[in-house]
């Protein structure tokens, strides 16, 4: 007989003004602000805590390197889905395992980490901003709008690049990628510096033109710092700059910043959870298993979670879902909520990766800094994504690691040459240093065929339903594929660079295909969205422009899975905006929920003193019943 579930002790009577699910990013920014107005958080976190930066370094190097899960400790109770659990077949399809069920024609190529901190721990640390475009890509013919647009965002986008602690430069960001940013904003940390390869390139491609095959046009091409996450020397006079060594060292360039940096100069949600405070809790190995409703009001009422074999419930006044876009739409599926219409899961979208790679004529000196840390930018706006998926080239800093062929793979392959001693180190150097690569990162549109449903016959280790995934790319996208590599021929010409890009069927590349005669493949960006998407009316969409399920009052769903498009940009930075306007607007609920009924003074008539007073008036009912307050609940 299954026991009940249980109340956890340190709960006691009194409910959680708020539970958090998920200590990602989204998850830990919120549980911040809302601490820091007082507020009681709960957050529950299913995967482990994990050890500081120098212990996971150096088991990461220990182990020979891996997969970017592979440093943190794995929860059997919450497994993490990861880019080895995907094979290529010989003739093109793909084999899956692991905690995804595929059941696409495509695969869905991309990994997260159920632990604390997230996927938040492993990411690059990439934040640009989305292009105001972006967000009404339905005016431009494919995908959906926002309910809000770029300038509702943009104070919000401020105060995250304050959080992240983001080093930029704003007039770089202004004209080359045609940001409105305000005239007096400048970003906390001075830009990292470019690569060697990024300088490189910057000097052959400046001033120079591509042709954009879809919009039979010519695209002014410059190199351009991209933001980032990462530790800088702060700028001069910004407001509110963060201080020199804010909570680590300046980026020293360790070139593994993924899956972790070694020094701790890249954010991570684990600096902000250092200043939560004292009314926030954290539990790790907490696995939510179902959100609880009241049924004759539509409100959340708490959560059931499983830790240590027990399952537990716990009560709060507003539960807020923060624990990725693919399980946030498995946490609803699996409490049976928000779903009208059918909607949850819909909509799943990624950045399809089309990569390509060569040897420039001259030492690019590979291998040195972030990943990436300069881009190009013409292709992310104008009239071609009217015709084909938009697309932003990230120049790669680690040669042809992320196309498959890391440093070992390249030494392997002249070995089996007969190649050894200084022949070997002679043709080894020379390849290595003169390796680059370009990573198209193209936009996918919204999608209702692309989804997440929950498969009933596969079960995790917790007895909950796996999540399926049916996942494919549109012709949209694969018009832009086949522009980017137009693209990349042009650059390569540029560039005097040897073309060694080849996309064979077999085991590294799963995301491979066929359009028009010409073979493409694809790695996963780590960018999933769109699975409980924002919109105007409940009729289709899940949440509102505040994250807040249309059916469930005190019920949001935060993240990437509330975007109704990704744009080209990665969505890290946007996500953490749209967190921080929620968390404002969920302070503002509690403080309604909470506030102190007044009862009217009674007053006596001045003529017949020893008449009773009449009764006192009732308190003022809250205009929105959702907010009336909860008699159970103290004030504070």
């Amino acid at each position: 007989m299954n026991r009940p579930p249980e109340r956890h002790p340190e709960d006691g009577d009194r409910p959680w003004d708020v539970i958090v699910v998920g200590a990602g990013l989204a998850g830990t920014l919120v549980a911040h602000r809302l601490g820091a107005h007082g507020h009681r958080v709960l957050v529950l976190e299913a995967g482990h805590a994990v050890p500081g930066a120098a212990t996971t370094t150096t088991a990461y190097r220990a182990a020979g390197g891996g997969t970017p899960t592979s440093p943190y400790p794995r929860s059997a109770d919450a497994p993490s889905p990861d880019v080895d659990d995907l094979t290529g077949l010989p003739d093109g399809g793909f084999t899956a395992g692991g905690h995804l069920v595929q059941r696409g024609p495509l695969p869905y190529a991309s990994g997260y980490l159920r632990a604390n901190g997230g996927t938040g721990l492993l990411w690059t640390g990439l934040t640009p901003r989305m292009h105001p475009e972006d967000f009404r890509t339905a005016d431009l013919g494919h995908g959906r709008n926002w309910p809000i647009g770029y300038h509702d965002l943009e104070p919000y986008y401020r105060q995250a690049e304050q959080e992240l602690g983001v080093a930029a430069d704003a007039d770089q960001q202004r004209h080359d990628v045609g940001l409105p940013i305000p005239d007096d904003y400048a970003f906390p940390m001075r830009p990292v510096p470019a690569s060697h390869l990024d300088r490189t390139l910057a000097r052959a491609l400046d001033g120079r033109t591509a042709r954009d095959p879809a919009a039979d046009r010519d695209a002014r091409l410059t190199v351009s710092t991209t933001p980032h996450a990462r530790n800088a020397p702060p700028t001069p006079g910004a407001p509110g700059a963060v201080p020199a060594h804010p909570t680590g060292p300046l980026c020293q360039g360790a070139a593994n910043c993924v899956p972790v940096c070694p020094t701790g100069a890249k954010y991570t949600p684990l600096r902000t959870q250092a200043r939560w405070a004292p009314g926030v809790r954290l539990r790790t190995d907490a696995v939510v298993s179902r959100v609880l409703v009241d049924a004759a009001t539509g409100r959340a009422t708490g959560v059931e979670y499983h830790t240590g074999g027990t399952v537990h419930r716990v009560r709060a006044d507003l539960v807020v879902l923060a624990a990725h876009a693919i399980e946030n739409a498995r946490l609803l599926l699996l409490s049976g909520l928000a779903n009208r219409g059918d909607r949850v899961g819909r909509n799943l979208m990624d950045h399809p990766a089309l990569l390509t790679w060569g040897l420039l004529p001259q030492p690019t000196g590979p291998y040195r800094g972030p990943g990436s840390t300069s881009g190009l930018e013409a292709f992310r706006f104008g009239p071609g994504r009217a015709r084909r998926a938009p697309f932003r080239i990230e120049i790669g800093n680690w040669g042809w690691s992320w196309a498959g062929r890391p440093p070992q793979a390249e030494t392997a392959g002249l070995l089996r040459a007969g190649l050894r001693g200084k022949e070997l180190r002679e043709r080894l150097g020379d390849r290595l240093g003169r390796q680059f690569s370009l990573q198209f990162e193209l936009e996918q549109p919204a999608d209702p065929a692309n989804r997440v449903t929950l498969d009933h016959t596969r079960r995790d280790p917790l007895g909950l339903p796996r999540p399926a995934l049916h996942y494919d790319l549109s012709a949209y996208v694969r018009h832009g594929m086949a522009s980017a590599r137009a693209v990349s021929d042009q650059l390569f010409a540029l560039l005097g660079a040897e073309d060694h890009t080849r996309y064979e069927a077999g085991p590294g590349w799963p995301g491979r295909l066929e359009h028009l005669g010409r073979a493409y493949a694809y790695r996963g960006a780590g960018h999933a969205g769109g699975t409980h998407v924002m919109g105007d009316a409940p009729g289709d969409s899940v949440v509102d422009q505040w994250q807040r399920c249309w059916d469930h009052p005190n019920l949001y769903a935060v993240g990437c899975g509330s975007m109704p498009s990704l744009g080209t940009s990665n969505p890290s930075l946007t996500m953490a905006a749209l967190a921080l306007r929620s968390a404002d607007r969920i302070h503002r609920e509690l403080t309604a929920l909470h506030r102190a009924a007044v009862l009217a003074r009674p007053v006596l008539a001045p003529s017949a003193p020893t008449t009773p007073p009449p009764p006192s008036p009732p308190a003022t009912p809250s205009p929105n019943p959702s907010l009336s307050p909860n008699p159970s609940r103290e004030p504070s």
